[in-house]
């Protein structure tokens, strides 16, 4: 006996169920010929149409089900798989971000650092510019730099949120694009390989073109 995963109507996979369980779900109208499913020796997953063992059960018109304007296309829901994993990567990571920069932001408001005792530690550092400037980097700079990071961290998960759901194409790419620009948040390093991979799945002309 056979055993298949099923991605069902909302995009999550179920499974695995035998192929009995399948013919009574195709009965019942919970799958119909475009569902998308594979079986566990199977590579990739195609609508149930396509496999014999269920065209008997589509040959019978009153098997099928009524179409409806709600259910995703099958392309859509391969899309939907496709860039499942690289967006939940960039809101793992942007939210790691966005953590970083609070911290910073609570130690240079509640834990500042002494620059009177920097230079004390280093008198070679002990000049009017250097230490305006360490001022600067320990204070408003610093500051300005912790808020920053939060803000393009917030906007790299919401545009990771917008590409998971196949949601406003240009956003999503902008912030795949933010996640690559070095230094534009604390785990850049870890955000490069996770934007590089966003990019090449958005980039696909089938999923591109399913992006609402």
């Amino acid at each position: 006996m056979a055993n298949y995963l099923i991605i069902g109507g909302d995009g999550k996979e179920y499974g695995p169920i035998t192929d009995v369980d399948v013919q009574k779900w195709i009965s019942e109208g919970r799958l119909n010929a475009q569902s998308l499913a594979k079986a566990e020796s199977d590579a990739e997953f195609r609508p149930l149409a396509l496999f014999p063992e269920f065209a008997e059960a589509y040959a019978q018109p009153e098997a099928l089900p009524k179409p409806s304007v709600e259910s995703p296309s099958a392309t859509r829901l391969l899309a939907l798989q496709k860039v499942k994993v690289p967006a939940l990567a960039l809101k793992i990571v942007a939210g790691l971000n966005f953590a970083l920069a609070v911290w910073d932001l609570i130690k240079l408001v509640f834990l500042p650092v002494s620059v009177d005792q920097i230079v004390t530690d280093y008198p070679q550092l002990k000049d009017p510019a250097i230490m305006k400037i360490l001022h600067l980097i320990y204070g408003p700079l610093g500051i300005a730099e912790a808020v920053f990071g939060m803000v393009i961290s917030a906007l790299i998960f919401a545009g990771a949120s917008k590409m998971q759901s196949l949601k406003n194409y240009e956003f999503a790419f902008v912030a795949a694009v933010l996640s690559l620009v070095p230094c534009m948040t604390p785990c850049c390093v870890l955000a490069l390989p996770f934007g590089i991979w966003a990019l090449v799945v958005m980039n696909h002309k089938n999923i591109k073109s399913e992006f609402s």
